[in-house]
């Protein structure tokens, strides 16, 4: 499989919209994000590029069309498995409708690693590099109950995840963020099945600013005395913050969220979100490069955290107002850190 014709391969990257290997003969490395237009994954994409020039390996970039194209990211994979490539980076969009090409991978001798988000089940891949996403959200919980006790204030708290299909990172942030609050979870493998009185409700925000700004509009409807909204990331806040402001509730309602981004931690210079988890996109990113120039070399595979199943590459809570117990940066730090 190492020796395919080189020029067939290049034929192959190119229909898969991927930069076409430059004949240089160094171990190829594929990066496969779940798109090529979000932030988060163009940020992943420069740190994979400057790992790979540190690491003497090609990198070969795919990404699906939007968010949930397994099909391309399949192409994508055929295609690294025929250029020869030692291994790839994938931030799954079907964490499970992509196992089957990630096995016909294993069995051309692919290192194959998963970035941010895990495959199901977790041991298809190789490896895992992302953030600890139940950490994630604790930490924002463990703020905003510390920041309600000193206030004291009772929460009324509107949940605005990601999507109805109950995606692990989905599952694992609001989780986090009930135990980090104090509330106890039903099934910490799945969202909405707590029965808390201080649950407004639970809507869907597709991740994006629109979503959340409608489902934050939902639930102002139902409960009018929401004063807490716990967001699955920074665009999903910022529609959440129009809707308040709309309303003319931005003065009494706090946000929290997961992210890191720039435009996220702005908004925690603003006042907008009260505090956001920083998760670290270019670290994953090189991590994963470094692992599998290092298996080219050697076979050598990478090794979990201790104590986890993956390798976690960090969070850091991100807040201008600081909690007593709760370690946090500033927005002052996050602009130095964040991504986007």
């Amino acid at each position: 499989m190492r020796g395919f014709v080189a020029a067939t391969g290049c034929v192959l990257l190119v229909l898969a919209g991927a930069a076409c290997n430059r004949g240089t003969g160094e171990p190829v490395v594929g990066l496969i994000t779940k798109t090529d237009t979000n932030p988060f994954f163009v940020t992943m994409k420069q740190g994979a590029q400057q790992a790979a020039e540190t690491a003497g390996v090609e990198l070969q970039t795919f990404a699906g069309k939007v968010d949930g194209d397994n099909e391309a990211q399949v192409l994508a994979i055929e295609n690294l498995i025929s250029f020869g490539a030692e291994g790839f980076l994938i931030t799954p969009n079907d964490s499970k409708a992509i196992v089957p090409a990630i096995d016909r991978a294993h069995e051309a001798g692919m290192l194959v690693i998963a970035l941010d988000t895990p495959v199901e089940p977790p041991d298809a891949a190789d490896a895992t590099f992302a953030t600890d996403n139940y950490q994630a959200g604790r930490l924002i919980g463990q703020w905003a109950k510390a920041k309600f006790e000193k206030e004291g204030k009772q929460a009324r708290i509107a949940m605005l995840d990601l999507n109805a299909n109950q995606v692990s990172v989905d599952v694992q942030r609001d989780q986090g963020f009930l135990e980090g609050f104090g509330i106890p979870n039903g099934d910490p493998a799945r969202i909405g099945d707590e029965n808390d009185p201080r649950i407004a409700g639970h809507d869907v925000t597709d991740g994006n600013e629109e979503g959340g700004r409608t489902a934050m509009e939902n639930l102002l409807q139902k409960d009018p005395s929401i004063n807490l909204v716990y967001t699955i990331n920074e665009p999903a806040a910022a529609g959440a913050y129009q809707a308040l402001k709309a309303a003319g509730r931005e003065q009494d309602v706090t946000i929290v969220s997961v992210d890191g981004g720039c435009p996220g931690v702005d908004n925690v210079a603003a006042g907008v979100i009260g505090a956001t988890s920083m998760q670290f996109p270019i670290k994953m990113a090189e991590l994963g490069v470094a692992a599998i120039a290092e298996y080219a070399k050697n076979g050598t595979r990478p090794e979990n955290t201790a104590g986890k199943n993956f390798v976690d590459t960090g969070v850091e809570l991100i807040t201008d107002e600081p909690q007593a117990g709760v370690e946090a940066k500033d927005s002052t730090w996050g602009k130095q850190n964040c991504w986007g």
